[in-house]
């Protein structure tokens, strides 16, 4: 196949829908990779409420907040794969805004700690178009279900434990 002739093409961008499902894929990547700083520019234009708690405020809140609740290890990672499931995303084109829903389950397994499912929730997200493309402008996380989170948050953390 000749790909020369694509060389200078410009980028296709992605449909509303895909390019919202990203965002929210992205949001539990960083977060699996432990990368709290980039979770937190992901959702700095967003007001963030975990459970029945207060918005967060800005994005250095959310990065302290995930950085003091969750448990890091050798790796720099919280040994964690949140799977996402269940998302139903709606987009007002001509409003450029969107909503999506989803569920998240928290898996984590250690050498000590047997892969099992830590916690399981819901997410509720609103999104807006901007020049540089959709973003975050509300994730709304509530913990529906926990698991055995000792090896997941720290004590006395006041995270719902799925970030």
């Amino acid at each position: 196949m000749d790909t020369d002739r694509f060389a200078d093409a410009p980028p296709l961008e992605l449909p509303s829908h895909r390019a919202i499902e990203n965002l929210v894929a992205r949001y539990y990547e960083l977060l699996d990779a432990g990368d709290f700083a980039g979770l937190a520019d992901l959702v700095a234009d967003a007001g963030v409420t975990l459970d029945s708690g207060p918005p967060l405020d800005g994005r250095d809140a959310v990065e302290r907040l995930v950085h003091d609740t969750l448990m890091l290890y050798d790796d720099g990672t919280p040994r964690t794969r949140h799977v996402l499931s269940n998302l139903v995303v709606d987009v007002d084109e001509s409003a450029g805004t969107a909503e999506a829903r989803s569920y998240v389950t928290v898996f984590q397994a250690l050498p000590d700690f047997p892969l099992q499912a830590v916690a399981s929730g819901r997410c509720q997200d609103r999104f807006e178009r901007r020049d540089a493309g959709w973003r975050f402008t509300e994730r709304r996380l509530s913990t529906d279900f926990l698991g055995d989170v000792s090896h997941h948050l720290r004590a006395g953390g006041t995270g719902s434990g799925k970030g």
